[in-house]
């Protein structure tokens, strides 16, 4: 099938996109673990346990390897398209989280004629720490554990 709705029956996308929604659905008990109260904002939010982004790759990867072989330049593109994922969830990400938690802090004690300088807080939780990195890579290979075992 070689039209759009062939991206229905793409094995490899559906495997993902399972990965990334069980992950997403995950970080709200693993928030309330953490922090004691629900938030299902959290399933819509990046940063947390565990990383959605993570499981997304890692779940691709793995099913275009065994769709396409694991010598193939497609499964050695997913490989590096997950190495730089989880590189910049646990480098650049979570800086910017860290950056963001600094200048929050710097903002709510600046004041301009005694109001806050900012009315809104930057968004704090944006990267992952290693742990939940590794999380996601662990459900990223689950998924498609069963997508292979189970799949037609």
């Amino acid at each position: 099938m070689h039209d759009i709705l062939g991206i229905f029956q793409n094995r490899a996308l559906l495997c993902a996109t399972t990965a990334w929604f069980v992950a997403q659905a995950i970080k709200i008990p693993t928030y309330w673990l953490v922090e004691k109260k629900w938030d299902w904002g959290r399933f819509f939010g990046s940063g947390g346990m565990p990383s959605s982004h993570t499981a997304f790759v890692v779940a691709l990867g793995i099913l275009v390897g065994r769709i396409v072989g694991f010598d193939s330049p497609e499964f050695a593109m997913c490989v590096v398209f997950a190495s730089v994922v989880m590189y910049d969830a646990t480098g650049v990400r979570r800086e910017t989280g860290i950056q963001a938690q600094v200048i929050n802090e710097i903002l709510r004690r600046v004041f301009i004629d005694g109001k806050p300088i900012a009315d809104d807080d930057l968004k704090e939780l944006v990267g992952h720490k290693p742990l939940e990195v590794l999380g996601g890579a662990i459900l990223g290979v689950l998924t498609a554990l069963v997508y292979i075992l189970f799949g037609n």
